[in-house]
Order: C-alpha cells, then sequence, then structure tokens
C-alpha cells in the first residue's frame, strides 16, 4: 500500500465511489460547537465530515458546510458528507422518513454516505432495505453500516442485495481488530476508524509517546498516521481550529515498517468508550 497520502486522497469504495481517507467527526460536538468546528475544518483543506442524527448536531453540521464551502470557495460536490440513522428509527418505512429528516436537518439534496449507527437486532435487515432503496434513488452515493462484526455483518449479507461499501468500526492501537480488519478485506468493504485517537490511555502509552518524540510529532498525529498507513478512513474529532490543523499535519512523514510492526503488538482489545460497558450492540438497547 501507498504511503504517499494527501489531506484529499481517496479509497474507491466497491460501488466506484471515491471516499476521502481522511475527515472530521463531530460526535459530541454540542451547544453549537459543530458549526465552527466544520467550517474550521473545511477552509483548512479537509473535504470528508462526519455526523449523526444521534450526535444532535446536524442542523449545526449545516451551517458549518454552508460557512466552509463560502470560506473556502468550493462546492457542495466538493465535499463528502456522511451522516447515520440512529437506534430507534430502525424498520423499513421509519428509515426512510428519518433520512428525509436528515436531509432536511443538513440542507441537502443527498449525502455521499448513509450509514446504520448500530445492529438492532431483529430490525437491521429490513432497515438495510430501505437503505438500498434509498441508494438506487440516488440519495446516497453510498451505504454502508457503522458497528457490525462478523456475525451481523454475514447475517445482514444472506439477504442484501448490496454489500455495505464501508463498516465504521473503533480502531486504534489498542483496539486493531484485526479478523475483522482481515474479513473487511476479504469482502471488500471498506473500514473508517472511529475513535481513532483512543482516549488518554492510547495518546498516553509510552510506545506511542517514544514513537512520537523519534518523528516529532504528537500522539494524536502518530495514531493518525498509523490509521492511515493501516488502510482506514480516520475521523479524528476537535472542535479546536488549532487542533483541527494539528491533526491534519500527518501528511509530510510516514511511519516505518518497523514502527508499525511495534504498534502491530500493543493491541489489547481495550475499548475507549465508556457507555459501550452499558450498551448492547446488537439490540442498541441499554443494559
Amino acid at each position: 500500500m501507498s504511503e504517499d497520502f494527501t489531506i484529499t486522497s481517496t479509497v474507491t469504495l466497491n460501488n466506484g465511489v471515491e471516499m476521502e481517507r481522511f475527515g472530521l467527526g463531530v460526535w459530541q460536538a454540542e451547544n453549537g460547537e459543530a458549526t465552527p468546528a466544520v467550517a474550521a475544518a473545511i477552509k483548512n483543506g479537509y473535504r470528508l465530515i462526519d455526523t449523526a442524527k444521534a450526535y444532535g448536531n446536524e442542523a449545526d453540521v449545516r451551517t458549518g458546510i454552508e460557512q466552509g464551502i463560502a470560506e473556502a470557495g468550493i462546492s457542495r460536490e466538493d465535499l463528502f458528507i456522511t451522516t447515520k440513522l440512529a437506534n430507534p428509527d430502525h424498520g423499513y418505512d421509519s428509515t426512510l422518513a428519518n433520512f428525509e429528516g436528515s436531509l432536511e436537518r443538513l440542507g441537502l439534496d443527498y449525502v455521499d454516505l448513509y450509514l446504520i449507527h448500530w445492529p438492532v437486532t431483529g430490525k437491521y435487515k429490513d432497515t438495510w432495505k430501505a437503505m438500498e432503496k434509498i441508494y438506487d434513488q440516488g440519495l446516497a452515493k453510498a451505504i454502508g453500516v457503522c458497528n457490525f462484526n462478523q456475525e451481523t455483518m454475514e447475517d445482514l449479507l444472506t439477504d442484501a442485495n448490496i454489500v455495505p461499501a464501508v463498516d465504521q468500526i473503533e480502531l486504534h492501537p489498542l483496539l486493531q481488530q484485526p479478523d475483522m480488519v482481515q474479513y473487511a478485506d476479504d469482502h471488500n468493504i471498506h473500514l473508517e476508524a472511529w475513535s481513532p485517537l483512543g482516549g488518554g490511555k492510547v495518546l498516553n502509552n509510552p510506545v506511542i509517546g517514544q514513537i512520537a518524540a523519534k518523528y516529532g510529532k504528537s500522539a494524536a498525529q502518530i495514531l493518525i498516521r498509523w490509521s492511515l498507513q493501516m488502510g482506514f478512513t480516520v475521523i479524528p474529532k476537535s472542535v479546536h481550529e488549532q487542533r483541527i490543523i494539528e491533526n491534519a499535519q500527518v501528511f509530510d512523514f510516514a511511519l516505518s515498517k518497523e514502527d508499525m510492526d511495534l504498534i502491530a503488538t500493543l493491541d489489547e482489545h481495550y475499548r475507549t468508550s465508556y457507555w459501550l460497558t452499558s450498551f448492547d450492540w446488537y439490540t442498541g438497547d441499554a443494559k
């Protein structure tokens, strides 16, 4: 795999759509924080913006997109916008109705990628049929899922007409999910890394710190670069313009094979998000 990336480098998804390898996530961007963050990201060269109905900030993202487009002198077609279906909205008719709601809040005629946020048991197959209709109508340039493992993906594929283009899952050096990475590669499903910076335990890992010192980079920049070299799309979240700029300063170096091999030894199946301990992956309900 090439290690020569830029901020607008893309991957070709399984339906031929080009998706950026690097972008901005806005999970937990609240109280209007998403608007200046999205605008700053677009102004500073970001082209992929990832939101979700469950984040409660699609309307703020809309304003940020409008401001960013104006400041950067680009068009909507230059951007890759992702949003997601929330857990309570699963089901065929509900998916169609809620997708329209997302489009309205985002002020868009289409999204580039629409994702099922979680695999709600007993519902995600009907939901996927609605996603396929949305795709067939051209309202989403690509469709995919989040947080599907091999079991749920296999179950989905038994009835699917369209293979998901993307699976967005938690990925960072302490949670490398090699079996899922291989499965996705075997099925031509592109992986997108959420929580790529992994919180304090990952950012403060001494090995990551040693590697960061070696390259004269921050721990966050090492983690982002690792995701890129692993082949993932990576969407670090920040609401501070200087951090948004710093997160994008990862295209002037490459991690050596020795350092990539060293990072490969760090996997300890560590999930960063505290709420996953009280969340049922398969029902989408709190335990």
